[in-house]
């Protein structure tokens, strides 16, 4: 019972300081190096195995008070990640760090991300929720020319975003976008989309995309389930009629897995 306890106080911990590092942001770099590291420590306690065994304890005598602990986690996390991306993009934009830095350490790679459903030259790729420091459309058209095309419903993320672009992928064929799926050109011609694991909305999203999009687009999920649920939206059922989960990929080491779909 002590682990138990142990575990929630931890949780009970976390959740506090997000929300008081959350209410710290003020579109300047202070508190970055704090967030920082709590987020560094959050992502290393959802990865570590231990803590399995509490959350599959807990889950088990769930109950309202667990659930909704949860659930504010989970928001919180997600904002504050938002927020990291925004220090980052803005210690990019201000000459804090070495642009070649951030391709040192890539969270994915997208030869990970697609499974077998590779990304080419000849590809459009749509991702949704973009951030403020648009990595994976920066590596995705680096790597292989594609086209790619962001989304996001913050308008500072946008245009941090634009100004991360302009510095670390000059040339690229990268897009972002204040616009829903719906009200996006480039919908239609998608051949690949990619879901960021802190969108909520992001299964209503996948609903409207059936109709959206052509016959052969691949959506990658990125989801966190269980423990992982903590950091992540989780995987939820789809309608079996407009979607096929067709190919799991599990990462014990990452904060986040992924699920490829293909429309039925």
């Amino acid at each position: 019972m002590i682990v138990l306890k142990t575990f929630q106080e931890s949780l009970s911990y976390f959740l506090e300081k997000f929300d008081e590092l959350a209410k710290k942001y003020d579109h300047t770099i202070n508190h970055c190096s704090e967030l920082e590291l709590l987020i560094d420590d959050y992502s290393k306690f959802i990865t570590n195995e231990k803590n399995q065994e509490a959350w599959e304890q807990l889950e088990l005598h769930e109950s309202s008070e667990w659930s909704q602990l949860v659930a504010n986690l989970r928001k919180k996390s997600a904002l504050c990640v938002a927020i990291m991306e925004k220090y980052r993009a803005l210690k990019l934009r201000d000459g804090h760090v070495e642009i070649a830095d951030y391709f040192k350490n890539i969270e994915s790679c997208i030869e990970e991300e697609f499974g077998s459903f590779r990304i080419t030259s000849e590809s459009k790729v749509l991702l949704v929720g973009s951030g403020s420091f648009p990595m994976t459309p920066l590596l995705i058209a680096k790597r292989t020319g594609a086209e790619v095309v962001g989304i996001d419903i913050d308008d500072e993320a946008i245009q941090l975003g634009r100004n991360v672009v302009e510095r670390l992928g000059s040339g690229l064929n990268i897009r972002l976008e204040k616009l829903s799926v719906e009200d996006l050109d480039f919908t239609k011609d998608v051949t690949h989309v990619i879901f960021s694991s802190t969108v909520e909305s992001k299964y209503d999203i996948l609903d409207q995309l059936y109709e959206l999009t052509n016959d052969h687009v691949v959506v990658a999920m990125r989801y966190g389930n269980q423990l992982k649920s903590l950091f992540n939206y989780p995987l939820r059922e789809v309608d079996e009629e407009k979607w096929k989960l067709v190919e799991h990929i599990i990462r014990p080491e990452h904060v986040f897995d992924i699920a490829l779909y293909k429309k039925v």
